[in-house]
């Protein structure tokens, strides 16, 4: 799993399923350090979009990653088979193009709200 360390909603998102028993079979990968994406992920997409490679080496991005994520974890499997049907894959995807926009601001809000970048 490739997500954005410099991120406070992703580090929040993260953290709650690293907590799941399941996470320690996941090799997680902090993209904003710049170090073990390989093959065909750069940093700056990886920094862009949540991305997920499966045990066969196939990378998913945005919403089918999150689907691909949420099948691994028992209490949220149901989640990543739904949000992987046609059509609801297409919403899915919509609603995460539709955040990715917001994402800076909620970003600032969050550090805001939780004191970071306090000095």
């Amino acid at each position: 799993m490739y997500f954005d360390g410099s991120c406070p909603l992703c580090r929040r998102e993260i953290a709650m399923y690293r907590r799941l028993p399941e996470a320690t079979a996941i090799a997680w990968v902090d993209v904003s350090a710049g170090k073990g994406l390989g093959g065909a992920l750069s940093c700056a997409a990886a920094m862009a979009r949540f991305h997920v490679r499966d045990p066969q080496g196939r990378l998913f991005s945005g919403a089918a990653a999150f689907s691909r994520m949420w099948r691994v974890f028992p209490g949220w499997r149901w989640l990543g088979y739904v949000s992987a049907w046609p059509p609801m894959s297409w919403v899915f995807e919509l609603a995460y193009r539709l955040f990715l926009p917001l994402r800076p601001s909620l970003q600032k809000w969050v550090r805001q709200w939780s004191g970071e970048g306090r000095l």
